[in-house]
């Protein structure tokens, strides 16, 4: 009888508390499974303190150690701002933060002549002071992230001055794109008529692909220095791989990543005809930074850089970067890369259809505090950000699995062309450099890791060294 009293009441609260409650109660459940998983996780780190049997010719204990501590401390910091995340959303949601930022929107743009029939201006302003408030909101997190938990375990490189300038050109960046991007996306739905959803899906999948094209020779270049790979052993030995299952190789750049962090990465880009690998210098050993001794008199910093690179030789050897690549080229050569454009695409356009179904339900707009005005900005806020997020941790949770999936068969395409060794010393390598722990949760890892376990991934690749 309760049960049923309870949903007499549920039923008689009016639709638009019914929608935020629900929106609210959705939110801290997730967090609160998050948490759940976290926890464990660190539980592993707490008491995972020697080096289990089966990976004693893969780790030594220092190293493993040395993980253990990283992964502990970053889970502890993601534990807290994962807590003021969550806290900063609800109040926001509580207090009426989206309606208050709205009508402050509203009137800056007043004052500079733009009435409440420039609905564009308005939500322009909105997203500038959205996008700052988070911005300013983060800025400790970031920081303490990289100064004090990126600093101590030794990956950090960037200096305080290097950190705010980034800071300061991403922000920028960003609004360059968002401004003039959304005001179009709005523009085409405001005049799209009854299919709207067609042209506004249409035009994001546009925008995509030309950011895709202009990202990495106009944008990535901001924030980075990309250098052709010199002639020689290494970028012969990539052209014929490339040759050897067709790849469309244009070029092949180094990406100077160590000026930020001592993380190690490799990826290519590029549509159609007209692909290029990035390779990060502290990925090949010839090139980082960090294995070079600084000449004498070159920045103040030699004594602390050599200090801190003594005795660690980083990155790895041209076979494993080959067979690191030869990875990568079979995500091209399976087609993953295609299926993850086709699945998100797919995706974005139901969540377009569904806007435009939900769109026109005043319920929707009055939950958040929005009971005369139904702008067209906050109905994409509302929608894909909180009606939706159900949908969204379902979605992203086929996504890491079917990731899983296709790095498993992203090594046996390596593992093909004859890279099973490479490319199993290149994962031990990696693992060490970037200070991986070897050891999870099982339901944590199934939930998270976008990429197998690295046990599981020498186990694919170590049957096939045998065979």
């Amino acid at each position: 009888g309760a049960m049923a009293l309870s949903d007499e009441l549920w039923a008689e609260v009016p639709a638009e508390k019914r929608i935020f409650c629900s929106v609210l109660l959705f939110s801290w459940a997730v967090y609160l499974w998050e948490a759940f998983l976290a926890h464990r996780q660190r539980r592993v780190y707490r008491t995972t303190t020697h080096v289990p049997r089966e990976l004693g010719q893969i780790m030594d204990s220092e190293t493993f150690e040395k993980s253990r501590l990283y992964q502990l401390d970053k889970s502890t910091f993601s534990f807290w701002s994962g807590l003021y995340s969550e806290v900063e959303g609800t109040m926001i949601l509580l207090c009426g933060g989206i309606p208050f930022l709205w009508n402050l929107s509203g009137q800056i743009s007043g004052r500079a002549g733009f009435g409440p029939e420039y609905e564009i201006v308005q939500s322009l302003v909105f997203l500038l002071l959205a996008t700052l408030f988070s911005a300013v909101t983060g800025l400790p997190w970031s920081l303490y992230n990289t100064f004090v938990i990126e600093e101590k375990h030794g990956f950090n490189q960037q200096t305080l001055g290097f950190f705010f300038k980034d800071a300061v050109k991403k922000f920028i960046v960003t609004q360059c794109i968002l401004l003039p991007v959304t005001s179009l996306l709005l523009y085409i739905i405001k005049i799209g008529g009854d299919y709207f959803f067609i042209y506004a899906w249409l035009f994001t999948l546009v925008v995509s692909l030309v950011l895709v094209t202009i990202y990495a020779d106009y944008i990535a270049p901001l924030f980075d220095k990309f250098i052709p790979l010199p002639e020689g052993e290494l970028k012969q030995q990539i052209e014929t791989m490339a040759k050897s299952i067709d790849f469309p190789l244009t070029k092949v750049y180094v990406v100077e990543g160590s000026k930020r962090s001592s993380h190690s990465n490799a990826y290519f880009y590029g549509f159609f005809k007209n692909k290029r690998i990035v390779l990060f210098d502290t990925l090949l050993e010839d090139y980082s930074a960090l294995n070079k001794e600084p000449a004498e008199g070159e920045d103040g910093e030699n004594e602390q850089t050599k200090s801190k690179t003594k005795n660690k030789k980083q990155g790895c050897k041209n076979e494993e970067v080959l067979a690191v690549l030869g990875h990568e080229l079979g995500h091209w050569k399976l087609g993953h890369t295609v299926k993850n454009i086709i699945i998100s695409q797919m995706n974005s356009f139901l969540c377009f259809f569904l806007f435009a179904v939900l769109i026109g339900r005043k319920e929707l707009f009055a939950a958040f505090g929005f009971c005369d005005t139904q702008p067209t900005l906050i109905g994409l806020m509302i929608i894909f950000q909180f009606i939706f997020s159900p949908y969204n941790e379902v979605l992203s949770f086929c996504l890491t699995v079917l990731s899983r999936r296709f790095e498993f068969q992203a090594d046996a395409f390596a593992k093909e062309l004859g890279k099973a060794k490479d490319l199993y010393s290149a994962l031990i390598k990696l693992n060490k450099d970037n200070l991986g722990f070897p050891v999870s949760d099982w339901i944590f890892s199934m939930w998270h890791y976008s990429h197998p376990p690295l046990l599981e991934r020498l186990q694919a690749l170590k049957d096939a060294k045998q065979e």
